[in-house]
């Protein structure tokens, strides 16, 4: 063993949370990025579009970065990239229809979209760093094209499985290499980084053949209109979804924003294929069809099919109404922050005289390694030490325990925070320190431009309102000009409480005829004074604090606003 070969590896994202891949493996001088994904935002995150990981680490040592590593082309795997890109230049790896869709979503992104250094991967393709022979191998997951990586090193090799599981049905284009697999584990593994996002439910997840015929029974037995909502990146539903269509004799109709898009790059590649030229008719074609004859396929990214149901069971989605006879097939499996929107959308559908049936009524769905699956790979593997990744701190410590069960040493398996550094010591890994991993919201335009103290006004606001209090006063006179005039949104219905507002208004009068007279006049004292006093009578009248914006200005020539 070679004691001077030098090793990290710093998970800079997608532990103790879902999504937002990102995984860093230092080898020599080397730095080899796995993955660069995103996360879309739970209910607390206000207004914010995306959270990307931090790059900070990677942007200090740009010159070191080999290149990035893709396993599939899933937004939590890629769709980090374009911001990536925006701060260092280096070159992308992944398959065919991973580095599509990749560049897809850097063209998109103004500051990067002139990036070209884009490289097409297959499982035979070897890459050697000098400090590193980077290799890849094919798994199944709900979009082709993906695969895991070696990176293989002196002190054996240290493997990244991205998303996958086991599945003996699935069809060519969606199979594991499992010899590949094998010849891995007997070439010595040092570090196992692999998913948890299933790791703690013991349910036995479908085969696709098995959902294949699922969603076709469903389909061929409904005598009415059938909407189909379902995630434009898993192609394997979607496949399966077309070709049900085709054989249950029905047209289908696109509607999701993004599935031109996709659709379009994925037949060229031959990834999805139509049964039939003519499956597809448009929005104005489809009344030329009788109910029976018609499905309406819904696309979207994560919650937006289900939110588009939402708009045709309300009666304000652009283009399609629920109606009596409907059926709302959710071809998708929604996340747990989803369950709320899923109970309220059923509820709306019914309503508006449809019935709603799910793909997950009858078997567990899932594109991710359940346990079984997760120590099968461990078996195959057979690696020294073991990093579950991806997932809530929940399923990671449910991962370790699988690896415990399977013959790991507990002193072998690391549950790793964002940004921990492991380095290789004498041959053994230890956790010596760690780099910048803070979440980067994106909002709009703006990337990281919103921080925790934006996010906690966007909060109060959303709960309690604003309160606007503004006076215009002479420092030179003494005096106020303009009796405070008091304005609020979201705090208290204005016609019912204007004691209460005319109370407020005494009391910013008072503040300012004090502070006016003081020789030491501050404009931010004076501006603190009325947020601290008005806060503690408006919870002590209401019970809630509001947030609260004096605006003071100074009568003049130019009547500036401070």
């Amino acid at each position: 063993m070679n004691n001077l070969s030098s090793i990290k590896i710093i998970p800079l994202s997608g532990v103790r949370e879902n999504g937002k891949n990102l995984y860093i493996a230092e080898i020599e001088e080397e730095i080899f990025v796995l993955d660069c994904g995103l996360r879309y935002p739970e209910n607390e995150l206000l207004g914010i579009d995306t959270v990307i990981p931090d790059f900070t680490y990677l942007e200090e040592n740009a010159d070191r970065v080999a290149g990035v590593f893709l396993t599939h082309g899933h937004a939590d795997a890629i769709g980090g990239l374009p911001y990536l890109l925006e701060k260092l230049e280096v070159p992308v790896f992944g398959t065919e229809l991973t580095i599509e869709l990749a560049k897809l979503a850097v063209q998109r992104y103004e500051p990067s979209k002139h990036f070209k250094e884009f490289h097409v991967i297959d499982c035979k393709t070897e890459i050697d760093f000098g400090s590193s022979v980077v290799s890849f191998f094919r798994t199944t997951h709900s979009i082709p094209d993906s695969v895991g990586i070696s990176l293989k090193t002196s002190e054996g090799s240290i493997v990244y499985t991205g998303d996958f599981k086991f599945d003996q049905t699935a069809i060519p284009m969606y199979q594991t290499d499992f010899a590949r697999l094998a010849e891995i584990g007997q070439s010595g593994v040092l570090a196992l980084l692999s998913t948890s996002s299933n790791a703690e439910n013991p349910a036995t997840v479908a085969s696709e053949l098995q959902i294949a015929d699922e969603v076709y029974d469903n389909i061929r037995y409904w005598e009415g209109r059938i909407i189909v909502a379902c995630v434009a990146s898993n192609l394997q539903r979607l496949q399966q979804v077309l070709d049900a269509a085709y054989r249950s004799g029905r047209k289908v109709v696109l509607t999701g924003q993004d599935f031109g898009r996709i659709i379009k790059t994925t037949m060229k590649l031959g990834k999805l294929t139509l049964p039939d030229e003519n499956l597809l008719v448009t929005l104005k074609e489809m009344k030329n069809y009788a109910d029976e004859e018609i499905l309406i396929l819904e696309t979207g990214q994560m919650g937006e099919p289900i939110k588009s149901l939402q708009k045709m069971a309300s009666g304000s989605h652009r283009a399609v109404r629920v109606k009596e006879g409907d059926l709302a097939y959710i071809a998708t499996t929604p996340t747990i922050a989803m369950e709320t929107v899923m109970a309220k959308t059923e509820d709306i559908i019914y309503r508006a005289g449809g019935t709603v049936k799910t793909i997950s009524d009858n078997y567990r769905v899932s594109g991710h390694a359940g346990p079984a699956d997760l120590q099968f790979m461990m078996n195959f593997m057979k690696p020294k030490y073991m990093f579950p990744i991806q997932g809530e701190y929940r399923l990671l410590s449910a991962h370790a325990k699988l690896a415990e069960e399977v013959g790991i040493p507990k002193s072998n398996i690391f549950i790793a925070a964002r940004g921990d550094i492991f380095e290789l010591i004498n041959g053994e890994f230890k956790l010596s320190s760690s780099v910048p991993s803070d979440n980067i919201m994106v909002d709009g335009i703006g990337v990281g431009d919103i921080g925790n103290i934006v996010l906690k006004d966007r909060k109060v606001l959303s709960e309690d309102g604003i309160f606007v209090a503004v006076v215009t006063i002479s420092r030179r006179e003494k005096r106020i000009l303009s009796k405070p005039q008091i304005t609020t949104r979201g705090f208290v219905y204005v016609k019912a409480n204007r004691d209460l507002l005319r109370e407020g208004s005494d009391m910013v009068e008072q503040i300012v005829e004090k502070h006016l007279v003081d020789p030491d006049f501050e404009w931010a004292k004076l501006k603190q004074d009325i947020r601290d006093q008005l806060s503690r009578f408006l919870f002590d009248q209401t019970k809630r604090r509001p947030v609260i914006l004096p605006v003071i200005m100074e009568g003049s020539q130019r009547n500036r606003r401070r």
